[in-house]
């Protein structure tokens, strides 16, 4: 069983059931429904499923209801005899397909008996009409794939190691050589397996990296024929912007053009596309700010982003066949910066960051900036041996308007500090967490 983070946020889940349901999202494939029922195996007598995917006639759990106590009656009538009163997880899945479900979120868990939770894919989904619940009954947590610590764990890695390196991380000191090599090992293999449940367990039972992306081209192919069955309308366009994902990522600035969708188009005429793969999951955007410069979301660009896939991996299989070994290999002639980036973005959003770049004509570029407890924190990220050569980084630390405290430079070396600016190895991006904000923030006059 591969271990998630998420199961800590069961337990919290488990532990208020008898007050609030939970909602768990998340793209497709990123193991919403193994891990609940895992969690049922481990924490209750009995686990009822209910996929409105699979069993098209469970809607009708929902349909044409006399009143409250009818829908309990329903449910029970298709556990057919699980229910163990205080004792049972019910999975609404796939709830996208039946929403009314959602309705009765706060009649569920009054009646209580059972604990429930509803699991929906993003994939065409109008989120409005599966939050339309009373506030304070339903919590919601969003998944996705596996983070490069949930990696290490899935191939067995001590816990010492990781321990070790997050207290340099923490002490802003070089690594035990010895871990650093091995760590940089397993995160250029992470930029091939990625985090996709499916294939991490693939590379953990094979060792075998085409039958990786083998499962790989699956979802792939699966995100593919979502898009044209929850959006049909649109479904030519916001395919060319997924396939495009590889592409654009790879050109100078990695910006995302709309000339390479349509020919001389505006904005407006393809952004449902891009915020339809946002919403899905498929795809995060990095928006473009003006300033590096708390609070972001003043200064940003909703028309200039950078667009990266939900996993490294699946965009490591979107490139030409044979790169995955000469992604691991180092290979000094293969450009892999955008990979690197995109596990950086990756890595950033699971951790609860909304992730921009900057750009100006004046000072340059930078490839992150992230809002930490009321500062912007610029990032780099350096695939090469050049990782110290970082004009707009040093333009925007020199201007005290900024106020920046601490920039990160992530590459492959180990950690050195050099004034404002920590050069640190690309894997400890795992360790860039927000800060805690104080469980209470009191102010009295």
């Amino acid at each position: 069983m591969l271990k998630r983070k998420i199961w800590s946020k069961l337990e919290d889940f488990k532990a208020n059931a008898n007050k609030k349901t939970l909602l768990l999202t998340g793209a497709r494939q990123v193991g919403k429904t193994y891990i609940v029922e895992q969690f049922a195996k481990a924490r209750y007598k009995s686990f009822v499923e209910i996929n409105f995917v699979e069993d098209a006639a469970a809607k009708a759990i929902f349909h044409d209801v006399a009143d409250e106590k009818d829908v309990l009656r329903r449910i029970t009538a298709y556990a057919q005899g699980k229910v163990i009163p205080g004792e049972t997880l019910v999975l609404f899945d796939e709830v996208q397909e039946c929403p009314e479900a959602v309705t009765y979120a706060k009649f569920l868990v009054d009646k209580g008996g059972c604990h429930y939770i509803y699991s929906g894919s993003l994939l065409g989904v109008e989120l409005k009409n599966v939050r339309s619940v009373p506030v304070g009954y339903m919590d919601e947590e969003e998944m996705y794939p596996l983070d490069f610590e949930e990696f290490l764990m899935a191939n067995g890695e001590s816990a010492d190691v990781v321990s070790e390196a997050k207290a340099a991380f923490e002490e802003r000191r070089a690594v035990d050589a010895f871990i650093h090599d091995r760590l940089m090992r397993y995160f250029k293999l992470y930029l091939v397996v990625g985090g996709m449940p499916a294939a991490v367990q693939k590379y953990v039972d094979t060792n075998d990296l085409a039958a990786v992306a083998a499962e790989q081209r699956f979802v792939i192919r699966a995100y593919r024929r979502d898009i044209s069955k929850y959006d049909p309308d649109h479904a030519l366009r916001i395919r060319e912007i997924y396939d495009l994902l590889p592409s654009e990522l790879a050109s100078e600035n990695k910006r995302f053009k709309m000339t390479g969708v349509v020919p001389d188009s505006r904005f407006s005429r393809v952004e449902d596309g891009f915020l339809w793969l946002k919403n899905a999951g498929v795809a995060i955007p990095a928006y473009c700010v003006e300033e590096p410069k708390s609070p972001l979301r003043l200064s940003e660009k909703r028309n200039l982003f950078k667009l990266f896939s939900n996993d490294v991996g699946l965009l490591a299989a979107m490139y030409a066949e044979g790169i995955q070994l000469r992604i691991i290999a180092g290979e000094s002639a293969l450009n892999i910066g955008a990979v690197y980036e995109n596990a950086v973005a990756q890595e950033l959003v699971a951790h609860g960051f909304s992730p921009y770049y900057y750009h100006s004509k004046k000072r340059g570029e930078l490839d992150f900036v992230v809002e930490n407890a009321g500062h912007a924190m610029p990032i780099e990220v350096k695939s090469g041996k050049d990782y110290k050569r970082h004009n707009a980084l040093g333009n925007v630390l020199a201007d005290t308007n900024y106020r920046i405290g601490e920039a990160f430079v992530l590459n492959n070396e180990n950690l050195e500090r050099d004034g404002k600016i920590t050069y640190m190895p690309v894997y400890m991006a795992m360790f860039i967490v927000p800060d805690e904000l104080p469980d209470k923030l009191i102010y009295r006059i």
